[in-house]
């Protein structure tokens, strides 16, 4: 067998608090070190040599995705103003294509072709594609290495010609005034934190003018226009904080008007109706209530509640149109959407079928409308599309994701069983699974969880994930501690000084499914990426026993190193999601799990992970220093493998058919290890 990479050691100390550790692979960080790229490159070269055993069971995985998706595709047309909006994907291309039509009209108008975009480059993302309301003008910015550094750019629909004048720098949040022709957009600093916003007359040669700034660099700025264009929303928030500006949309060049003040660990989102704004706020409760005040004076004295606060209720989102409130709710780790007539307030839940399901709001721009749009899928239900009524409560569906290669729902099933945490929480774990590949007794089950920042862990369909369905492997989801799948107070308790909560949580998940018979160690790998990398390297260190194999996607893995250096992106603005390491008790509470750090001699199961040379959100060098670490302490006859996106960012390689070529990478790292059989080709249904 092919002797894997050994990074060169190079002891560098840190000292903290009067502590010094040795960081043995503290050089990788430093791209121009003469062993950084040819290590990136030599553990390519491993993971490359290690895999091929499985190389026809990755190409029979990746020619199994394609199979199952519909290659010349289009979303549901969306209406705003004279037209209605939509994307199409044509076979062989990687990229979707944006166009729109005017309404009654078949003659299509293509606003961008990311294909066309995207040539000559190994990556390409698009961050916003935004038309002025008139139809006239359209802004879009592009990345072409992974940087999530993009350029913003104007063409002008009614002749089909770029503007003159790019501007770089550009972050994601953008949006036009109601003049059609004043663009507001958000620039980064050096650490890559969106902190100023600017406003600029799209074609015209007066350069941008800058609006805001923002010098606490735990916070980030943003801007969007309400669905009832009446106004322009400046919105400043950390992790833990916010607060909002407003100005009319026809004023684009006055002075934006503070709602509240930013304080500590008190949150409120905004959205406008008629003559009066609703307040979403964790002020009073941590799940969120609502109130509403007049538009011309929201202060705190002329405030009203409308929604209480309930633990057992999170208040995710608020929807705001000419006749109805459309409320996003989370209970029992699942969501859903409530309706309240404004006119005589009379509020109704909309039905939903599986015991396990996400919503998610589509396109919905028209704020004068009965109709609501939104998609619906479940671990074994491909994602739909509908338009729901909220006057009559009638529901279209307009589209339905194709899946094809004889898949059917009936053939599978999902489940939501509990598992409970040491401290005696009970934690949801979300099952899906062929109903004819179940088996009384231990089978493969492949374990994901995330935990953090308060995101959502969905359970949504994959197509892709048949692959591991069909031969019998479990897919379960830990909606564990750290994130908002139970809402905020479920994340709360989940992060600073509560973090090791999520880790707890994700290994009592894995000993309840064990437990009950659903798997074994032997047959039990885990998954997670970025901040769900942290979680697997920290149950990794704490239970390596636990677990057969484990994939961590670009691993948040050196929290220490990383967040003691301000310089970094990110950093600051995460204090409020892990503490400041430079106050000693956040310090020390870190250092007590971070996977890095914590590495021991001991014997680790299979593992593979993942990086981004041009990622800026977790460096490449963080999961370069890790594996390093893992290889040189690793007791056991593991297999270990690091695999460097050298063109790519924090989302990977771009592009859809490159995306599920990943994809069958990684299961084809995972399948031998847990269900053997698969590597044998399947007989066709």
């Amino acid at each position: 067998m092919m002797v894997p990479p050994s990074a060169p050691k190079t002891p560098t100390p840190r000292t903290a608090h009067g502590e010094t550790v040795v960081d043995e692979w503290f050089y990788l960080r430093d791209r121009e070190n003469p062993a950084t790229i040819p290590y990136l490159e030599a553990e390519n070269a491993y993971t490359d040599a290690i895999m091929p055993p499985a190389g026809d069971l990755r190409q029979r995985l990746y020619d199994e995705m394609i199979s199952r998706i519909q290659e010349n595709d289009s979303t549901v047309p969306w209406q705003f103003g004279d037209y209605e909006y939509y994307s199409r994907t044509e076979r062989g291309r990687q990229y979707p294509i944006h166009c729109r039509r005017v309404i009654g009209s078949e003659r299509e108008e293509i606003l961008l072709d990311c294909n066309e975009l995207a040539a000559g480059y190994n990556y390409f993302s698009l961050a916003f594609h935004v038309v002025s309301a008139d139809g006239r003008l359209l802004a879009y910015a592009t990345d072409t290495d992974g940087s999530e550094v993009y350029t913003l750019r104007f063409r002008n629909l009614k002749t089909g010609e770029s503007i003159q004048g790019e501007i770089s720098g550009v972050y994601y949040s953008a949006d036009w005034a109601a003049d059609s022709a004043t663009f507001f957009f958000t620039t980064l600093d050096d650490t890559k934190r969106p902190y100023r916003l600017w406003r600029v007359r799209a074609g015209s040669d007066p350069a941008p003018v800058l609006v805001y700034e923002e010098p606490d660099g735990r916070f980030n700025v943003s801007i969007r226009r309400t669905r009832s264009g009446r106004y322009l929303l400046l919105t400043v928030d950390s992790h833990a904080s916010s607060e909002i500006r407003y100005l009319e949309a026809e004023t684009p060049e006055g002075e934006f008007r503070l709602i509240d003040a930013r304080r500590d660990d008190i949150e409120y989102f905004v959205e406008h109706h008629e003559d009066r704004f609703y307040i979403r706020t964790n002020e009073g409760g941590r799940n969120f209530r609502l109130l509403r005040a007049p538009a011309a004076d929201p202060s705190p004295a002329k405030r009203v509640e409308v929604i209480p606060h309930r633990t057992d209720v999170a208040l995710e989102r608020v929807d705001a149109f000419e006749n109805h409130l459309l409320l996003i709710e989370r209970a029992d780790a699942l969501p859903r959407i409530r309706v309240v007539n404004l006119s005589d307030e009379a509020d109704h839940v909309v039905t939903l079928d599986q015991p396990v399901y996400t919503i998610h709001p589509e396109h919905n721009a028209e704020y004068q409308t009965t109709r609501f749009r939104f998609a619906y899928s479940s671990p074994i239900e491909p994602r739909s599309v509908f338009d729901y009524d909220m006057n009559t409560r009638e529901r279209e569906l307009k589209k339905r994701d194709a899946v094809l290669g004889g898949f059917d729902t009936n053939n599978y099933a999902t489940e939501r069983i509990f598992a409970t945490a040491p401290d005696g929480v009970r934690v949801p774990i979300s099952l899906a699974y062929r109903k004819d590949a179940r088996r009384e007794g231990p089978g493969p089950l492949y374990l994901y969880g995330y935990g953090a920042y308060g995101i959502i862990t969905e359970p949504s369909f994959s197509s892709e994930r048949i692959s591991l369905l069909d031969p019998g492997v479990i897919f379960a989801i830990a909606h564990i501690r750290g994130s908002g799948d139970l809402g905020r107070i479920w994340y709360d308790d989940g992060r600073r000084f509560r973090k090791k909560n999520t880790f707890t949580d994700f290994i009592a998940c894995a000993e309840h499914l064990i437990a009950q018979g659903y798997t074994s160690p032997d047959r039990l790998a885990i998954s997670g990426g970025s901040a769900g990398g942290l979680l697997i390297g920290a149950a990794l260190n704490a239970r390596p026993d636990l677990f057969r194999a484990a994939v961590a996607y670009v691993p948040f893995v050196d929290v220490v190193n990383t967040m003691l250096d301000p310089n970094l992106p990110l950093t600051v603005t995460e204090y409020d999601e892990w503490g400041n390491p430079n106050e000693r008790a956040a310090y020390e509470y870190i250092r007590s799990y971070a996977p890095y750090e914590n590495v021991e001699r001991k014997a680790y199961p299979d593992i593979l992970a993942t990086a981004g040379l041009n990622d800026p959100r977790v460096p490449y060098w963080e999961p370069a220093k890790w594996i390093a670490k893992l290889r040189d302490c690793n007791a056991g006859g593991s297999v270990i493998l690091l695999k460097t996106n050298m063109g790519a960012g924090h989302g990977g390689p771009s592009g859809r058919y490159k995306r599920l070529a990943e994809k069958a990478f990684e299961y084809a790292f995972i399948l031998p290890r847990l269900a053997p059989d698969a590597s044998e080709p399947r007989p066709a249904e």
